[in-house]
């Protein structure tokens, strides 16, 4: 475990301490690290940064063993993950007007490749998804795998002014380090080019309202968002017309009811019962898409 200081402002005042830590290695197991699992409630130390409002766990896992975590991590969640990229690709007709072109996307922490199926729909060519983890990749489609990058991001793989959109979706929280990956991204971009970020809202109504019970509160969540945290750093890094938004989710009715504070005695049945079912509930999770142009 290292000691670091916040990773969006590098302020080292520990001493608002939002949570203690709560977490037993012994009762992860293989989805721990995985997308849209079911939730443990376990976190490291929280701390709530009184700079810029980013809510980051410390100490946390050195990189390696974060790393090495991600990469054999599980997955079942290729349904949740298109109900997903449907509802992100909403706003790429009105980010793709402002772009230069639609030559050269890269999705960061693509899973199985649901977004790059969009951004190909929508026109965009050159795409590229890095996912770190092993079983999504090959549970891609056939006609996306080939695009995706296995392995953690690696900036010096991309060109400067390459790429015209640069996407992370609900990925920037496990990052060790999301400021570098923000300035990496800034140089990969074409002028005129757009970060796209979706995040959870620590100071969304359902955190509050669920306290340490929502899912949000996370071992693998390194750090939290707020509003004006996540505009902090995008205008930190360089990025204009930084503009943050509430995104409504669509998901599955079973995935909805993983998510619930239940009893486990409860929430099996509940969730095997609804995946039976047919249909989405459309809700307000707490999430936020971010956009910041390169100028």
């Amino acid at each position: 475990m290292i000691t670091r200081p916040c990773p969006v402002c590098g302020s080292t005042d520990y001493s608002r301490v939002f949570a203690e830590a709560n977490y037993d290695f012994g009762k992860l197991d293989a989805f721990a690290f995985a997308s849209r699992k079911t939730p443990e409630y376990m976190h490291f130390r929280l701390i709530s940064c009184p700079v810029c409002d980013l809510l980051y766990s410390n100490p946390i896992l050195d990189a390696d063993r974060l790393g090495k975590a991600y990469e054999e991590a599980s997955y079942d969640s290729s349904e949740e993950a298109q109900y997903a990229s449907r509802t992100y690709a909403a706003f790429l007709g009105e980010i793709k007007k402002k772009l230069p072109d639609s030559k050269g996307a890269i999705d960061i922490g693509a899973g199985d490749g649901a977004f790059l199926e969009r951004l190909l729909e929508n026109g965009f060519t050159q795409v590229c998804g890095v996912e770190p983890s092993k079983a999504p990749v090959a549970a891609a489609r056939k006609n996306v795998r080939p695009f995706i990058k296995q392995g953690l991001f690696n900036p010096e793989e991309f060109k400067d002014g390459s790429a015209s959109l640069i996407t992370c979706f609900q990925t920037l929280e496990h990052l060790y380090d999301p400021e570098t990956m923000c300035l990496n991204a800034h140089r990969i971009l074409k002028k005129g080019g757009a970060v796209f970020f979706v995040c959870h809202n620590r100071r969304s109504i359902s955190a509050r309202l669920l306290g340490l019970k929502s899912p949000i509160f996370d071992i693998e969540h390194l750090q939290l968002f707020s509003k004006k945290s996540i505009e902090y750093l995008l205008r930190k890094c360089g990025f204009s017309d930084v503009e943050s938004r509430p995104i409504y989710n669509s998901y599955p009715l079973h995935y909805w009811a993983r998510l619930l504070p239940l009893p486990a005695s409860l929430k099996r049945p509940m969730t095997s019962f609804l995946k039976k079912t047919k249909g989405g509930l459309i809700l307000p999770a707490g999430n936020m898409a971010v956009i910041g142009y390169k100028k």
